[in-house]
């Protein structure tokens, strides 16, 4: 059902399937939308609208994802979408790739507020960032709107990365500010959403390298039992939000044989749980604690590493983002070398791709920024990095390649906070076990890893970066031979 509201009706729907091409699968015209008013806790509970008309997934849809268009007389259009999920009695594809829908829903403001900010108080002047990120909502409404730079990106949007080099005394920056100021981007506008993101630009990849993908959200792996029939799945881009129903599949898969193949970095970072069947994401992140206190009945929406959760993410990643951090960014690596230095060159992964010791790949591109994943590791007698297995970070991980982040910028070194640490204190207690002055400046300073490791009688694959899918869209062929690698052997 297509639950909508317009000023200027009639309305005419249109729905695509997005990947390496764009096909048009359903148009329904003079459709009565009416003018519905905004409720004012539309992002905490829905927009409560009626419904417009409905909608019949066909029978030849394949799986995908689609790109709902909703048209008014005056010719202005809202998008949504949909995923359409496999058929049952379809043949299955060897390859699963799970949306990020978890993350969409927690950056999404639409009405007001998401789970950082007052947005629309931010971006109209009325509250500072500071009392702004004071007004952030960790009951979050599926029944609503996206922005639009979340759900309907323009294809020149630019990536959270500098792509260049901070030159001498130059003041930090990030991203492309005169393009965020034309376009009215606010600060979470460009770190979640399918089209032409890092979903979108991996599906583009994949369809003209040959490989046929079935499409699932969080949501699906929150409810239902998906993955076993799978010989591999991906996560791409930034999965940063995880139910709990969906961590608990995705371990069984893995130990029960299975292969998942994470092309993402601040992965899985984020604890949240569903409530009203699916119609709210609970997500009280640094108020965990205290919106849901120890010997309640709801379980704590944290960081899946906090103590009183107990199941740090690296334990299923290998990486976490308490060791990785930010690269281009403000003054985060601001001349970071963008890409990995390879190190473990004999790894699987890099088989066919004439890397040798030493050598960097993804500089050009760069393929460091963004969010990054990490571990802590000390070097072996054989020159090469290896684990320390800390919060749960396994000891078998192999290291293939490591490049610097910074968790944030450290105060007071003579330029404005671009990317100020968030709680640093909070995460250097749950990293360190103490929050002292030594432990918090610790934290500041990480590395990006790519990495896998086996567990149970599965295998995982982590490329530590959010930014993996667009070194394969600008067809770099290291990062080419590589994701191939990655997925021929996890798709036998």
């Amino acid at each position: 059902m297509l639950h909508a509201s317009a000023s200027h009706g009639p309305c005419t729907l249109r729905i695509d399937r997005v990947g390496r091409e764009r096909h048009t699968v359903w148009t329904l015209a003079d459709i009565a939308v009416g003018d519905h008013p905004t409720p004012p806790d539309a992002d905490r509970a829905g927009c409560r609208w009626p419904v417009a008309t409905g909608i019949e997934i066909g029978a030849d849809w394949a799986s995908g994802y689609y790109d709902v268009q909703l048209t008014d007389a005056r010719g202005e259009v809202a998008h949504h979408f949909v995923c359409v999920k496999p058929a049952v009695d379809a043949p299955r594809a060897r390859l699963a790739i799970v949306l990020t829908t978890n993350t969409y829903l927690a950056y999404n403001w639409w009405g007001g507020a998401n789970a950082y900010s007052n947005v629309t108080a931010l971006m109209t002047g009325q509250a500072s960032f500071d009392d702004a990120m004071g007004q952030a909502i960790g009951v979050l409404s599926t029944q609503r709107p996206f922005v639009p730079l979340i759900v309907s990106a323009p294809d020149d949007i630019p990536r959270l990365v500098n792509m260049r080099k901070r030159a001498f005394q130059e003041q930090p920056w990030a991203a492309d500010p005169e393009w965020m100021r034309d376009h009215a981007f606010s600060p979470y506008d460009g770190s979640a959403g399918f089209l032409n993101k890092w979903e979108h630009r991996f599906v583009e990849w994949a369809e003209t390298a040959g490989y046929t993908l079935d499409y699932f959200t969080d949501y699906d792996l929150e409810v239902e039992e998906v993955l076993s029939g799978y010989a591999g799945v991906l996560f791409v881009g930034h999965s940063e939000y995880w139910g709990i129903g969906e961590r608990a599949q995705v371990e069984r898969y893995v130990d029960a044989g299975g292969r998942i193949a994470i092309l993402s970095g601040n992965t899985c970072f984020w604890r949240v749980r569903f409530e009203d069947d699916g119609a709210t994401m609970i997500n009280h992140k640094w108020r965990g604690l205290e919106a849901e206190p120890e010997g309640s009945a709801a379980p704590i929406t944290h960081l899946w590493s906090l103590p009183e959760i107990g199941e740090p993410e690296a334990a299923l990643t290998g990486l976490s983002f308490l060791f990785g951090g930010y690269h281009r960014l403000g003054l985060c690596a601001a001349r970071g070398q963008g890409g990995y230095t390879i190190y473990n060159d004999r790894h699987w992964a890099l088989e066919g791709t004439d890397l040798f010791y030493g050598d960097v790949i993804g500089d050009a591109l760069p393929l460091i920024g963004y969010e990054s994943d990490g571990c802590r590791f000390d070097f072996g007698d054989d020159g090469l990095p290896r684990a320390i297995p800390q919060l749960g970070v396994p000891a078998n991980l192999e290291i293939i390649g490591v490049a610097p982040c910074a968790f944030g910028e450290e105060a007071d070194r003579g330029y404005a906070p671009v990317i100020p640490p968030e709680r640093l204190a909070v995460c250097a207690r749950v990293t360190y076990g103490d929050d002292s002055e030594a432990s918090q400046l610790r934290m500041l300073r990480g590395h990006a890893v790519i990495a896998s490791f086996r567990r149970g009688t599965g295998e995982v694959f982590n490329t530590g970066t959010t930014e993996w899918a667009h070194g394969l869209a600008a067809g770099d062929p290291f990062i080419d031979r590589i994701t191939r690698n990655v997925l021929d052997r996890f798709s036998a």
